[in-house]
């Protein structure tokens, strides 16, 4: 066999391949054994039709046609081996000459992975938020650990912001009843907002017995983003009753004796949630200067491989209905061609930034451990809510088990990368990249690095 490849573009070449007949033996043996399972002559048994008499019944086309499907694949792939590429996406093969007897040729035009030049991240200099655990921010998270001791009581007023309430609702469209935003005896926190558009501003002021009307669009059900005729009624009215921020509630509440005690274990834990998004707000600027030092070809055909996979995955949403699918656009008063060019940018942005760090682990060349791949896999299946068994099973019937080893070795080579970098805080103070990201950091670093 041989072999050449021409270049097309940055992102895409053209691989010529010669086979001659006399290493197609193999291939012109199998073809002969699968077509004879498939006829039936009288005088042989099924399989054991001889190989002149099944080319004279079928014709010389039918087992070339045979041979080529089985030869292709194969060949490809030594070709590609060959020349060390690193392909993405399927190639468009095309039968360029066949000399019966002679010789085979074919071309595959497939994307590879351009050649991309890494920047050097040690000059590279970011700035990110200073941690401040200030009071108003203990404080906020003391209020939400004294409402989950807190006790509700009925009230004999007006329904206020925070209150607790029990509703009945209904809503019509045209004068027809909607049952599925009917309900009764709802309970509901007012101010939340998580029930339907303009829900708490009919709420506020309301007494016990009282209803009120008003118009929202409608967020399930058959009729939604629909504007509906809202009706709902107050049943009751309760309030949350705090306990009191004392020594005897850091007892009940926590393993500390005293309020102060508590106080400093909350502005430790705040402390410790801004120093995850310091973690974050460092990958992502990093990246982002990365990336715009350097020039990285995008591959038209794995760009709309990811376009149209968003959009299927939307469209499975709806039924696979257009018809609903453009209604909901509309009622975000977006257009088609505008959801159309942002589906685009973000799959841009996102194959852009896997080729780029796919070249820097190229670098790195680090090492994903199978520990490191199972923490990923459990983590991502949390993430997206499923048994990790599960989740499991659905990888590798998917095939999916390699992208997201890809994904643990893109992050690792990113954070070898980020610990390079010059980072400060808005207070001018520098920050030690390697506190997040280095040896130690551990399986964190792959989660805060895993590429989008």
């Amino acid at each position: 066999m041989k072999s050449s490849v021409e270049s097309l573009s940055a992102t895409r070449v053209k691989l010529t391949v010669e086979v001659p007949f006399d290493e197609l033996k193999p291939e012109f043996d199998n073809a002969f054994k699968n077509l004879a399972q498939q006829v039936s002559l009288p005088g042989f048994r099924k399989g054991k039709v001889p190989a002149k008499i099944l080319e004279a019944r079928l014709g010389r086309p039918a087992i070339l046609n045979e041979v080529l499907n089985d030869m292709l694949p194969s060949r490809y792939g030594e070709a590609v081996q060959e020349h060390d590429l690193k392909v993405l996406g399927q190639p468009d093969i095309d039968i360029a000459e066949l000399e019966d007897n002679d010789h085979v040729t074919f071309t595959a035009e497939v994307d590879v992975r351009p050649e991309i030049e890494v920047p050097d991240f040690a000059g590279i200099s970011v700035e990110i938020d200073a941690v401040e655990a200030d009071a108003e921010a203990v404080d906020h998270e003391l209020g939400h650990l004294q409402a989950r001791f807190g006790t509700l009581k009925p009230v004999e007023r007006a329904v206020a912001d925070g209150d607790f309430v029990s509703i009945d609702m209904s809503a019509t469209i045209d004068g027809e009843t909607v049952d599925d935003a009917t309900t009764e005896g709802l309970s509901y926190e007012v101010g939340t907002g998580s029930l339907v558009e303009g829900l708490d501003e009919a709420l506020i002021g309301l007494s016990e017995g009282e209803s009120k009307e008003f118009t929202s669009k409608l967020v399930a059900g058959e009729h939604t983003d629909e504007n509906a005729e809202v009706s709902v009624t107050v049943k009751s009215v309760k309030e949350r009753e705090l306990p009191e921020l004392d020594d005897d509630f850091a007892q009940l509440a926590s393993e500390f004796d005293t309020v102060e005690e508590l106080r400093e274990s909350i502005k430790g834990q705040v402390e410790e949630q801004l120093k995850g998004q310091q973690a974050t707000d460092i990958r992502d600027k990093v990246l982002a200067a990365a990336l715009e030092q350097t020039e990285v070809p995008l591959p038209e055909s794995v760009v709309q491989e990811q376009v149209d996979g968003q959009m299927q995955q939307l469209l499975s949403q709806f039924g696979g209905d257009e018809k609903i699918f453009e209604q909901m656009l509309a009622a975000q008063d977006i257009t088609r061609e505008k959801f159309e060019e942002d589906a685009r940018e973000a799959a841009e942005d996102s194959v852009r930034t896997q080729l780029f760090l796919d070249s820097v682990a190229d670098i790195e060349k680090p090492e994903v451990s199978q520990q490191e791949l199972t923490d990923h896999i459990m983590f991502t299946a949390q993430r997206y809510g499923m048994d990790p068994n599960q989740f499991v099973m659905q990888l590798q019937q998917s095939g999916q088990i390699a992208n997201l080893f890809a994904d643990v070795r893109r992050g690792k080579a990113l954070a070898l990368n980020i610990c390079k970098v010059t980072v400060t805080d808005s207070k001018g103070a520098s920050v030690d990249p390697k506190e997040f990201f280095g040896e130690e950091a551990g399986e964190a670093e792959v989660e805060a690095t895993d590429a989008e």
